[in-house]
């Protein structure tokens, strides 16, 4: 509970690093079928990310959904059986042994898209600290295209389209990030820092994917 309170005083991009510190994936001797990616830390990464997608507003309001719905999903497989489902690879390995992978609401296409939605919060949180004056607009649908668009159907494609003008502007998005009287520079480094944890994290995430043939699936 103390550790929930102090997450409540920080931003969500230090929430997000602190997070990111506990969620090293460790594979025994480079194998990634072997790896393991503790399923907590990488959940409360993900609530990080909610959080984020929130501050964007009513253009995320699908994606946030879809986001929400498959956190639920992993701690309801993690809540059955805590001891023996606390390594997603686990879970993506067995889910693989019974043909279950690709069904509609497996918990592997559910850390799939978890997974895309982290490469789309760092592919934005990259453009922003590189030009935190660029319009929100042009760096949300830039991010949107190079990360996500690829893997939705017309219908999420459609609704993002719709939504995408009302994001807030890119000031106003880098004050919601910011801690009280923290400077722009000061969260210009965090979300440096950030980006640097979530790119080899992610890297690694996606040969796993690779491995049990789930990095190509899209959405129907």
């Amino acid at each position: 509970m103390k550790r929930s309170r102090d997450m409540e005083k920080r931003s969500e991009i230090n929430s997000a690093i602190e997070e990111l510190s506990l969620l090293a994936i460790v594979k025994p001797g480079g194998n990634h079928e072997t790896a393991h990616i503790p399923i907590k830390p990488f959940l409360s990464l993900c609530y990080m990310v909610l959080q984020v997608l929130d501050k964007i507003g009513p253009t995320m309001a699908v994606l946030r959904q879809d986001v929400h719905q498959n956190i639920k999903r992993l701690e309801m497989m993690h809540e059955l059986n805590p001891s023996m489902n606390s390594n997603l690879v686990e879970i993506l390995k067995s889910e693989a042994s019974k043909g279950n992978s690709r069904k509609r609401f497996s918990c592997s296409k559910a850390f799939l898209w978890l997974t895309r939605s982290l490469d789309f919060s760092s592919a934005l949180l990259r453009a922003l600290e590189i030009d935190p004056k660029k319009n929100m607009e042009q760096i949300v649908q830039e991010t949107y295209d190079a990360t996500l668009s690829p893997w939705h159907g017309w219908i999420s494609s459609a609704a993002f389209r719709v939504a995408i003008k009302l994001v807030p502007d890119t000031q106003t998005f880098m004050d919601l990030l910011k801690e009280r009287d923290e400077s722009c520079d000061t969260l210009k480094d965090q979300m440096q820092i950030l980006v640097s944890l979530l790119v080899p994290f992610l890297e690694d995430v996606h040969c796993i994917l690779k491995v049990y043939n789930l990095d190509r699936i899209k959405s129907t």
